[in-house]
C-alpha cells in the first residue's frame, strides 16, 4: 500500500506532536516562481485539433467560452445554474493511457477547468457524412425528444454513459440509466422514451473513439503545462501551498459548482483563482487500517463511493446529493471547505467522527516548509459559511474513520424533490449498543444552524441510557430544544425542529430491525 504523504495513522485521531509530524513537511522545496498576473493559457482537443485560446477571464464559464467566443451553438443554456442539464458536454482526460470520461455542466464550470482535456458537444458526435452516434440514434428510435431544447444535454450525458459501459462492453440497466440521466431535466415530461433509450444503446465499432492520438495530444499538453497568470493549475502539493501563500485574496475551487453559481446567479467577477484539482496528491483516496482520507480533489462521486465500501447505507443517500455531473465535477473537499449549513456531506463526516486537514506554506526557523494541522469537522465551523481556515491555507483532506465492530448508521436527507434538491433537513446518527445500553452515539446535523452541526446535548441525553421508547421520547424533545433553526424558502423552524425528533424516531425503528420504514423499501 502507497504511503499516505499527509496522515500518519498513529496520530490522527490523537494530539498532534510537531516533532512527529509526517516526512513531507520537512522537505524543503525551493520557493516557486509566480509570474505577475496575466492571462493563463487555455488549451484543450476538440474535433481532433488543439484549440488555443488566448486572452480568457478566469472568471469565463465554459458555456460563454462555446457558444460565444468560439460560437458553438449546439450547447444549450437553460437555467446557468447546473440544475437543467442543457449545457452539457463531455470532457476526458488521459489517466494511464486511456480517456476518463465525465458529462459536466458547462454553465457553471470555469473554461480554464478543461485546459489539456478534450472536450465535446453535441455537434461533434455523428460523422461527417451523416451517420448518427448509436446514443442520437437511440434518442431517434425511441422517441425521446419533443421540444428539444434539452435533447442536447441528454444526448451528451448518453455519450458520456456510452463510453464508460456499452464501450466497454457492459450493459445499461434502469437504474444506471437514470444515475447517469439524473443532472437533465425534461420540461415536456418526456423521460420514459429517454429512459428506454438508454437502456437500449448497442456498441457500434464503426463509431468507437479513437483514444490514442487524443491521449497523445494530451499527454503533449500536459508536458507544457503552465501553472502561472489569473487562472493557476499546480499540480503538486508544495506549488498549490506556495501559491496560496503568494495570492491569499485568490479564489480557491475544485468542481466549482458552488462557485460557478457566484457568476452566474451572483454576478461576481471573480479576478485570480487557484484551481486544485490538478494536485496529484490530492487526487487519491488512501485507504488505512484505521481510516480513510480523501483528497480535496477527489470528486464526489468517488468519495461516496469509497466511503460506501465502508458503510453500504451511504450509497443512496449519495445518489441523493445531486445530479451526475454535479457529483462527477464537485469535491468532497469542496463541499466541506465552502461550509454551507444545508450541505449534505458535513452532517454525515461529523457524525463518522471525521477530521480535516489544513495545510499551508510557511517560514519554519528560516526556511519555507509545509505544516499542517488536523481539526474535528465539528470544531472547523465558526459561523455562517465562515471557518478556522487561515487565508494562507489549503483544506487538503478530508479523514474518515474506519467503522468498528456493532457501529450502526443512519443517514437521512428532507428535502422538497426527491433528487437533485438542497436539504431542508439533514440527520446522521452513528451509534454502538452493548448489552442493551448506548454506549456511544454521534450525531450530525444540517439545515438546523447557521453551520453544521453536532447535536452534542442529545448525545448526552443518549449515552448510557437503553435504546428503547422512553430513551428516543427524552432524545426527541432534546434534539428540538437544541437547536433554533430558521424559517425560509424550504420549510419552516416548527417543521424543522419537528423533522429532527422524527429523523431520531426513524434511526430508532431502523435500528431495532423494523422493516418498510423507507418509501424505497415498499417498492
Amino acid at each position: 500500500m502507497a504511503k499516505f504523504p499527509c496522515v500518519n495513522p498513529g496520530f490522527i485521531l490523537g494530539s498532534f506532536d510537531p516533532e512527529n509530524s509526517f516526512a513531507m513537511s520537512k522537505t524543503l522545496v525551493s520557493p516557486l516562481k509566480l509570474a505577475p498576473s496575466v492571462s493563463s493559457p487555455l488549451r484543450f482537443w476538440h474535433r481532433g485539433q488543439i484549440v488555443n485560446s488566448g486572452n480568457v477571464p478566469p472568471d469565463r464559464t465554459l458555456l460563454d467560452l462555446l457558444r460565444e467566443d468560439l460560437r458553438l451553438s449546439a450547447t444549450k443554456e437553460g437555467c446557468a445554474a447546473g440544475d437543467c442539464g442543457a449545457c452539457t458536454v463531455v470532457v476526458a482526460e488521459a489517466v494511464d493511457g486511456r480517456l476518463q470520461y465525465r458529462a459536466v455542466n458547462s454553465c457553471i464550470k470555469p473554461a480554464h477547468a478543461i485546459d489539456g482535456m478534450a472536450l465535446w458537444t453535441a455537434a461533434d458526435l455523428a460523422q461527417p457524412g451523416g451517420t448518427l452516434h448509436p446514443v442520437q440514434r437511440a434518442m431517434v428510435d425511441c422517441h425521446g425528444s419533443q421540444c428539444g431544447f434539452c435533447t442536447p444535454g441528454f444526448v451528451m450525458s448518453l455519450f458520456a454513459l456510452y463510453q464508460r459501459t456499452v464501450a466497454q462492453g457492459q450493459s445499461v440497466d434502469k437504474h444506471i440509466a437514470l444515475q447517469a440521466l439524473s443532472g437533465n431535466l425534461c420540461r415536456c415530461t418526456g423521460y420514459r422514451p429517454i429512459v428506454q433509450a438508454a437502456c437500449s444503446l448497442q456498441a457500434d465499432p464503426a463509431q468507437a473513439v479513437d483514444e490514442a492520438p487524443i491521449v497523445v495530444a494530451l499527454q503533449t499538453l500536459a508536458a507544457s503545462q503552465q501553472a502561472t497568470g489569473d487562472y493557476q493549475r499546480p499540480t503538486s502539493l508544495p506549488a498549490l501551498l506556495q501559491a496560496r501563500a503568494h495570492h491569499p485574496k485568490a479564489q480557491l475551487i475544485a468542481g466549482a459548482t458552488d462557485a460557478g453559481l457566484w457568476i452566474t446567479q451572483g454576478l461576481r467577477r471573480i479576478p485570480q483563482i487557484i484551481d486544485l484539482t490538478r494536485v496529484n496528491e490530492l487526487r487519491q483516496v488512501m485507504h488505512y487500517p484505521d481510516h480513510i482520507a480523501i483528497g480535496a480533489a477527489v470528486s464526489l462521486q468517488d468519495a461516496f463511493e469509497a466511503l460506501a465500501a465502508d458503510r453500504p447505507v451511504i450509497a443512496p443517500f449519495g445518489e441523493r446529493f445531486a445530479g451526475w455531473p454535479i457529483r462527477q465535477s464537485g469535491t468532497l473537499g469542496g463541499n466541506v471547505a465552502n461550509g454551507s449549513p444545508i450541505g449534505d456531506s458535513m452532517p454525515l463526516l461529523i457524525g463518522l467522527g471525521a477530521q480535516v486537514v489544513l495545510m499551508a506554506w510557511r517560514n519554519v526557523r528560516g526556511q519555507g516548509r509545509m505544516v499542517h494541522r488536523h481539526v474535528p469537522l465539528e470544531q472547523f465551523y465558526t459561523g455562517y459559511r465562515q471557518s478556522l481556515l487561515a487565508t494562507d491555507e489549503v483544506l487538503a483532506w478530508v479523514v474518515v474513520p474506519r467503522p468498528t465492530p456493532g457501529e450502526w448508521l443512519g443517514v437521512y436527507k428532507v428535502s422538497k424533490r426527491q433528487e437533485d434538491d438542497i436539504s431542508a433537513v439533514c440527520l446522521a446518527l452513528q451509534l454502538q449498543v452493548h448489552g442493551g445500553l448506548i454506549q456511544s452515539v454521534r450525531i450530525g446535523a444540517g439545515g438546523v444552524a447557521a453551520k453544521p452541526a453536532r447535536a452534542v446535548q442529545t448525545e448526552a441525553a443518549l449515552v448510557g441510557q437503553p435504546w428503547n421508547e422512553a430513551s428516543l421520547a427524552a432524545a426527541q424533545a432534546t434534539i428540538q430544544q437544541e437547536f433554533s433553526p430558521l424559517s425560509d424558502l424550504r420549510a419552516s423552524a416548527d417543521y424543522r425542529r419537528k423533522i429532527l425528533a422524527q429523523l431520531l424516531r426513524r434511526a430508532w425503528l431502523e435500528s431495532t430491525g423494523q422493516s418498510a420504514i423507507r418509501l424505497e423499501d415498499l417498492t
